[in-house]
């Protein structure tokens, strides 16, 4: 998931809590994780390409690090922050270390990882960044400095600032899109030169909202920007009910309009991709392009598994009008 106000506590250890608001949400679901049980992932970041192996960044202690060959077969990578920054406590006193929903992209010659820092709960949140030249902890190279906040959000605040993704439009321009729950998802422009936030291009935007909402993910296909986002409840095993909606703009700033024209900043939104046989709740939609062919990555809580959260992948089809469509196989991952 990209975050809303509670966390999934005791991920790392295999269970699964919810992470909604408002403080009286249902009960937490507790999963132990038992033999045969696939690798846990939760909110998949970007996967990024670095020499022959792929990297995916996921919620966990420190910001939990994977990589693979084949984007299949994954194995555990060190965490990318070992020591958390004095400032994490200064925002949220009650951070142990637990960070959601990062999401990465490479400027120049280094990484730049956006990540949550929050408050069971509340928007008392933040993003931060974080940065360095390699993913590979083999590599001499390899060592995370910290940026600082990017933006933060607290109880007057109408957004609450996680769940972040960074996005260069056609133009160069760099954004972020964040949000979850209260007023929805927004979008703010960054300084591309250090990738915080823009020291005169200060606004947020809203561009979307639902009474359920978070975990925002941009995309750009021919001409179109497409913004993909969470309705739902996320971190409930089978009881899960994310689904990933979406509209497109020709504009980055929107207004971001579903099939039937409806704009998502008033609750607009297509359907893209819902439960499906042992595949529940399937959210926190991320994207790559390979030799021609969008894939789309998400976690989702497996039946056969007891909910267990689950990396899924699909490729995308588009349709004669320019839509993404789900070119599925099973109900599971591919």
């Amino acid at each position: 998931m990209r975050f809303r106000a509670f966390a999934i506590a005791l991920l790392a250890a295999g269970a699964v809590l919810p992470a909604a608001e408002p403080p009286s949400a249902q009960s937490p679901v507790r999963i132990q994780r038992g033999k045969g049980f696939p690798q846990q992932f939760h909110d998949p970041a970007t996967p990024v390409k670095e020499g022959e192996m792929w990297w995916i960044l996921s919620t966990g202690n420190g910001i939990a690090t994977r990589f693979s060959k084949d984007l299949k077969t994954w194995e555990q990578g060190p965490p990318v922050l070992k020591d958390l920054p004095a400032w994490h406590k200064e925002v949220v006193p009650s951070q142990r270390g637990h960070l959601w929903a990062p999401d990465l992209i490479r400027v120049n010659d280094r990484y730049r990882i956006y990540y949550s820092v929050s408050a069971f709960g509340k928007n008392t949140s933040a993003i931060g960044l974080a940065t360095g030249p390699v993913l590979d902890p083999a590599n001499p190279k390899h060592a995370w400095k910290d940026e600082g906040i990017v933006i933060r959000s607290g109880g007057r605040d109408s957004f609450n600032a996680i769940d972040p993704q960074p996005f260069i439009d056609a133009e160069g321009r760099h954004w972020l899109v964040f949000g979850s729950f209260w007023k929805g998802i927004h979008l703010m422009e960054l300084d591309p030169g250090t990738g915080l936030a823009h020291p005169e291009r200060k606004e947020v935007r809203q561009i979307a909202w639902h009474e359920e909402i978070e975990a925002p993910a941009l995309w750009r296909h021919d001409g179109f920007y497409y913004l993909f986002v969470n309705w739902g409840l996320c971190c409930r095993g089978v009881d899960s009910t994310y689904e990933i909606r979406m509209g497109r703009s020709k504009a980055i700033t929107g207004p971001y309009l579903d099939r039937e024209g409806r704009d998502l900043a008033t609750g607009g939104g297509t359907l893209l991709l819902g439960s499906a046989g042992d595949r529940i709740g399937p959210g926190h939609a991320s994207f790559v392009t390979r030799n021609g062919i969008t894939r789309m990555f998400f976690h989702y809580y497996d039946r056969k598994f007891r909910g267990f959260s689950t990396l899924g992948s699909a490729d995308l089809t588009w349709s004669r009008d320019g839509w993404p469509e789900v070119r599925e196989n099973g109900a599971g991952t591919k």
